[in-house]
């Protein structure tokens, strides 16, 4: 059994296998229930460590805790990634998990063509050979930046969220922030002390009172979701369907006057955006809040994806791989989706495995 990533879901379907009796190679190597997790960062903490040290506690979106473990109290004004990464750590070893880091995978594929076969798990430290993958390899290391004529040109400033440090880098400058998700307005209310912002999204948000938290509607979303999946498109977004909260950040914005949508611009040039209209925005910065998508390249090898785009998923478990399970990925992509899908995936696994031994 292999597990590939230690985040959120990672480590929930690693805590779910202990919980069913399975070891840890490094505790028992020949153990007919033994697994590995394997994750390629060099520290716990999974997308945490990496977020920028204004996200604090008191701000950060879809905190939820590992099963078996609260988070413990922390100051709300603690960076989340000095916070969180040593719950992690703690969790890892409070259940013996013992992560194997920084293993890099470079590829999954079929030992041969039997059916009941093993998975090889490609590493940069070495190949194990697994009856079961379980991948958790969430976005982080797969930032997404849609193409737009001029790209290229732009003389100005591009980066990602995921390469954001703080809005101090921006003083004084005009940086105009693309997307519609929570970090797009988390960010633009945090720059926006600091410099001149203008807000881009390609549709006009759905705001939903921060009380009125629509749950048929998020049902529905998601129910959308494993729809899409299963059918083998690409997930798409819970949230653009749902929509957007007015969390405090939101309304502080609104207050300021900066919460203001501009529709796309549909070109960039070389010092600014053309807007739809024919007019021109001069910028020093475009910051693209443009969301993430799934890191799967290693699982090329497998075949498996269909020609939209995407891997046929039903309730975690690969349609045309069953030995192959995708948490965090599609309805899961949420802290309490990947504890669930962890859950389930393991779940299935011991099934299989209780079959098998009464057919023995």
């Amino acid at each position: 059994m292999a597990v590939i990533g230690a985040g959120q879901a990672g480590l929930s379907a690693a805590y779910h296998l202990r919980r069913r009796g399975f070891v840890p190679v490094t505790t028992d190597p020949y153990a007919p229930d033994a697994f590995v997790a394997l994750d390629a960062d060099a520290a716990p903490g999974g997308a945490w460590q990496h977020r920028w040290a204004s996200l604090r506690m008191a701000t950060v979106n879809g905190i939820h805790e590992l099963p078996g473990f609260a988070v413990p109290p922390a100051d709300p004004s603690t960076p989340s990634r000095d916070a969180l990464p040593p719950y992690f750590a703690e969790y890892e070893r409070r259940f013996g998990l013992d992560v194997q880091r920084p293993v890099r995978v470079h590829a999954v594929r079929r030992a041969d063509d039997e059916p009941d076969g093993r998975l090889l798990v490609e590493t940069d430290g070495g190949t194990w050979a697994a009856h079961y993958v379980i991948n958790a390899t969430g976005t982080w290391t797969r930032p997404f930046r849609p193409y737009y004529p001029g790209i290229q040109r732009f003389r100005g400033r591009q980066l990602h969220v995921a390469d954001y440090a703080s809005a101090e880098e921006f003083a004084g400058k005009r940086v105009v922030i693309v997307g519609a998700g929570v970090s797009a307005v988390q960010l633009l209310d945090e720059i926006s002390h600091v410099a001149d912002t203008v807000w881009m999204t390609r549709r006009e948000p759905h705001w939903i009172d921060e009380g009125g938290f629509d749950l048929p509607a998020r049902t529905a979303a998601i129910a959308g979701v494993e729809a899409r999946v299963r059918q083998g498109l690409p997930p798409g977004s819970v949230i653009s369907v749902t929509g957007m909260h007015w969390t405090p950040w939101a309304r502080a914005a609104q207050a300021r006057g900066v919460l203001v949508r501009h529709p796309m611009f549909t070109s960039i040039e070389e010092h600014g955006v053309r807007m739809p209209d024919g007019s021109f925005i001069e910028a020093d910065v475009i910051l693209w809040a443009t969301g993430f998508r799934p890191a799967l390249d290693h699982l090329a090898p497998l075949r498996l994806r269909t020609p939209a785009g995407g891997f046929r998923v039903a309730d975690t478990r690969s349609l045309d791989e069953p030995r192959l399970f995708l948490i965090g990925y599609g309805p899961s992509q949420s802290t309490v989706g990947a504890n669930r899908a962890g859950r389930a995936a393991v779940q299935q696994i011991v099934a299989d495995r209780k079959t098998e031994r009464a057919a023995a």
